[in-house]
């Protein structure tokens, strides 16, 4: 019956070896710039420092940054990427290449999110686009041109629009998702840049069956992220 002790010491050291073991093999699958802003951050340093020398000049992601705000000089790379997609995503609404009210702009760790009305986009049921849908694409398409970018098309519909030929939403939405898709790659964008995901109604903006609600979540999102990012941290 004695003698057993070493043996739970024992397992407590294989446990903390492999705990040890999976740490290092999820930092090796972090992006470098990742990497250099935890560093940055435990060591106190977060303030960009225009003398030195920084890959921001020979990112390709990042063009144009006479363009960023002195008072983003602050913020790490990745967020200086972020800040310039958003603004040019803002000049657009500006422009009233997207009609701002029937859309709205949102961030996070991993990319800039545009979202559209459906109605905006196309006819009623149907994936047939719209002339404003056109005009939405087109300054997709300009900005995809311009930054080096990969996107997410998601494609979402309310709980009753969706007619013959379709037989639910998941097939509206997915092939308003396919279409957005198609138009970009016969301009141009390679089909390995982008995505196309269907929700169907299964993602709600507000909950409800009122028309508000339903107007609400009729839409598109196009997510912009980075080329480096992996498939894994984009949330679909």
């Amino acid at each position: 019956m004695g003698g057993g002790a070493w043996k739970v010491a024992y397992a407590d050291f294989v446990t903390a070896m492999m705990a040890f073991f999976l740490l290092l093999w999820i930092l090796s699958m972090v992006p470098p710039e990742t990497k250099a802003g935890l560093a940055a951050y435990f060591s106190g340093e977060r303030n960009f420092d225009s003398s030195s020398t920084s890959p921001i000049s020979n990112n390709p992601f990042i063009q144009n940054t006479d363009k960023i705000d002195a008072r983003d000089l602050k913020i790490n790379e990745v967020e200086k990427s972020h800040y310039a997609i958003a603004q040019k995503i803002k000049q657009m609404l500006m422009a009233d290449a997207v009609p701002q009210n029937s859309s709205g702009i949102s961030a996070d760790d991993v990319g800039v999110q545009l979202r559209v009305n459906s109605d905006v986009m196309f006819k009623p049921g149907s994936i047939e686009l719209q002339p404003e849908g056109t005009k939405v694409l087109e300054a997709v398409l300009k900005l995809m041109n311009e930054y080096n970018l990969y996107l997410v098309v998601r494609g979402h519909a309310d709980s009753t629009e969706a007619k013959p030929p379709y037989a639910s939403a998941w097939e509206l939405s997915g092939g308003r998702a396919a279409a957005m898709v198609h138009y970009l790659a016969s301009h141009g964008i390679k089909p390995t840049r982008m995505r196309a995901v269907s929700y169907g109604d299964t993602r709600p903006l507000k909950p409800g069956i009122d028309e508000q609600s339903r107007a609400l979540n009729r839409r598109v999102e196009f997510f912009f992220h980075r080329p480096e990012v992996m498939s894994y941290s984009v949330v679909y």
